[in-house]
């Protein structure tokens, strides 16, 4: 494994190292859309209007999908790259499988 996406014999699962703004900004995102699925759960306790919380449920969907989006392309652009560097194309397959389950 390349020192991107390393695991060691005993993990169960790889781990990527992420510089602190990276982590910041991702984790940034992840409260930014924590906070709207607490306005939705708000909203049914309050019994909003259907249609409004259908709205913000899009809504959430659409974050969810800009955070996929960026993780991705750093994803690409730092492991799957390192490891095709590296002779290890196995990552196009794993990268292709990876797409097919977000891709949903």
């Amino acid at each position: 494994m390349s020192e991107c996406c390393s695991s060691d014999e005993n993990a169960r699962y790889k781990h990527r190292k992420r510089s602190d703004e990276q982590v910041k900004a991702l984790v940034t995102r992840l409260n930014r859309i924590e906070g709207q699925i607490c306005g939705i759960r708000k909203m049914i306790e309050d019994n909003r209007y259907c249609p409004d919380v259908l709205i913000q449920v899009s809504s959430v969907q659409a974050s969810l999908n800009s955070f996929n989006k960026e993780l991705l392309s750093a994803h690409i652009k730092s492991c799957v790259v390192e490891d095709i560097k590296e002779g290890k194309e196995e990552a196009v397959d794993e990268l292709c499988e990876l797409l097919k389950k977000t891709m949903k």
